[in-house]
C-alpha cells in the first residue's frame, strides 16, 4: 500500500499539473448554469483530448499533432477534466486510452471562443435558422454545450463545454497554437481506481476555477453565469 502511494505521489509530480482534492474543489464550485471550467493562467489553459496510443504517443513525443492524426476531421477540445473522463471513461474506451493534457495557448482559446458557432440553433444569436446553417458552415470552429457530470459519470446541473476545431485552425491548433503536451494516462489510470473502489475522499483532480474570456460579447454570446 505504501508502494502504491509512492508511485502515485511520484505520478502527480512529473505532470506540469496543479491538482488538488476532488471533494476540497466541489466546495467551491458553481453547481448550476454555464461554465467554463478550466486550469488557467494569463498564458496559457489546460484542454484535454483522447486517442489511441498511435495518436497519442506520437503528439506526446512530438510536442504537435502529425502522423496519423487527421487533418481532414473535426477535432474536439474539452478544458474540463471530469467532463473529459465521462466521454472517454476514465482512458478505458477503445481508441481514447491515451490521455493527453495540452498546454494551449491562452490566446489561442481567446481565438476560438470568439470565432465559435454553436452546433445548434440560437435564435437570440443568429435570427434565423438560414443564417446559422451559413454561418456554421463557413466555420472553422464549433461551440457545444452538454451537460457535465460527477466522477461516476452521472449528470449535474451545470453545463460544460467543448470546442471543435476544423479546415486552417485545426493546423494552426496541431503546431502553433500549443505549447506542451502530457501524457497523463498513468494519472487518470491511478484515479479512476478510487472513482471504482468508491473512494471519492481520495480523488485527486486538476485544480479548476471558471474561466472568463477577456472579450465581454464574446461572454454574452456564450451564456456566461456571470461577467467579469
Amino acid at each position: 500500500m505504501l508502494c502504491h502511494q509512492i508511485l502515485l505521489i511520484l505520478t502527480i509530480k512529473k505532470m506540469n499539473i496543479k491538482t488538488k482534492l476532488y471533494k476540497e474543489q466541489l466546495k467551491d464550485w458553481p453547481q448550476t448554469a454555464y461554465h467554463i471550467m478550466a486550469q488557467f493562467d494569463d498564458e496559457k489553459i489546460i484542454v484535454y483530448q483522447s486517442y489511441r496510443s498511435e495518436i497519442g504517443d506520437f503528439a506526446a513525443k512530438n510536442q504537435y499533432f502529425g502522423d496519423a492524426f487527421s487533418f481532414n476531421r473535426m477535432t474536439w477540445i474539452k478544458p474540463n477534466f471530469l467532463w473529459m473522463m465521462y466521454r472517454n471513461g476514465w482512458g478505458t474506451k477503445e481508441g481514447q486510452e491515451i490521455v493527453l493534457a495540452i498546454h494551449l495557448k491562452r490566446e489561442a482559446f481567446e481565438r476560438y471562443l470568439n470565432k465559435a458557432v454553436y452546433s445548434s440553433y440560437q435564435e437570440d444569436l443568429y435570427g434565423d435558422r438560414d443564417s446559422w446553417k451559413l454561418s456554421l458552415k463557413n466555420s472553422n470552429i464549433r461551440l457545444q454545450w452538454d451537460p457535465d457530470h460527477n466522477p461516476y459519470g452521472d449528470k449535474i446541473a451545470r453545463r460544460a463545454i467543448q470546442i471543435g476545431i476544423r479546415n486552417e485552425e485545426i493546423k494552426r491548433y496541431a503546431k502553433e497554437d500549443i505549447l506542451a503536451i502530457e501524457n497523463i494516462s498513468p494519472f487518470v489510470k491511478e484515479q479512476h481506481q478510487f472513482v471504482l473502489n468508491n473512494q471519492l475522499d481520495k480523488l485527486i483532480i486538476p485544480e479548476e476555477k471558471p474561466f472568463f474570456p477577456k472579450s465581454k460579447t464574446t461572454s454574452l454570446n456564450l451564456q456566461l453565469s456571470i461577467i467579469k
